[in-house]
């Protein structure tokens, strides 16, 4: 079985060198019953990121570099995850602030427990985080806005460590209108509201610092987005893509 492991950048010389030989000999000791791949999805850097890339695809194998003119998180993970043809498609942040211990798991409870879609959460029982009290206050407080509002299950919309099948990502990421942030929740309410399965895996998450998150301009087009799909919702437009069986 084949699994892809997207990391999406933006101006990140510095963090790469450090993150893709930590993935990569992870996956090496890991996950050795896969046939994985790392994808670089650069979207749009204007510093050394591209350079940096291409030297690392030179010097380990398995490693490849994909190039985006416009900026995106959500884009980019689209245009990797469409175009690839690996069974499982995943992603994590270049930070790698998600401890990997938990990526293994995710995998295999798509892989052989019959899961659509894996998640890390950073608020179920289990999990251990650092950060801002800030930051914790606006997610908690997001996430039982997405539950006020969709009466979903997963404990955390927002958490960037993800893995879905191929299923997944033919069926509904054509409806998923986002490009930037939102597309996690958006990717999650509408699995789970159609009964795709979702596995919750708890994750040690440690902030990063240096994020390129503009924390309230994003949570207000987080408001934006879950209005998006509730009106989605009511209109019908996902029905027609609800999982069988």
């Amino acid at each position: 079985m084949k699994v892809l492991v997207t990391i999406p950048v933006y101006n990140e010389e510095q963090a790469l060198p450090k993150s893709i030989p930590t993935l990569h000999a992870f996956l090496s000791e890991h996950l050795s019953e896969y046939d994985w791949e790392i994808e670089i999805a650069d979207n749009a850097s204007i510093d050394k990121t591209p350079e940096v890339s291409k030297k690392l695809t030179s010097e380990f194998d398995r490693v490849r570099y994909l190039r985006l003119e416009q900026k995106g998180r959500g884009r980019a993970l689209k245009k990797s995850w469409i175009e690839s043809d690996a069974d499982i498609c995943s992603y994590m942040d270049v930070d790698l602030s998600t401890n990997l211990e938990s990526f293994p798991p995710m995998i295999d409870a798509i892989a052989k427990q019959g899961y659509d879609i894996g998640t890390g959460s950073r608020l179920m029982k289990g999990a251990n985080t650092e950060r801002s009290f800030k930051r914790e206050f606006i997610s908690r407080s997001y996430n039982l806005l997405v539950k006020a509002m969709f009466f979903t299950r997963f404990s955390d919309a927002q958490c960037g460590f993800k893995a879905v099948t191929r299923q997944v990502i033919d069926r509904l990421f054509p409806v998923i209108e986002d490009n930037v942030w939102f597309l996690d929740s958006e990717l999650l309410i509408i699995g789970e509201k159609l009964g795709y399965k979702i596995f919750d895996v708890p994750v040690k998450w440690i902030e990063d610092l240096d994020t390129r998150v503009k924390i309230f301009r994003t949570a207000i087009d987080d408001i934006k987005g879950l209005l998006r799909v509730r009106k989605n919702f009511w209109a019908g437009k996902y029905k027609h893509l609800r999982k069988e069986g």
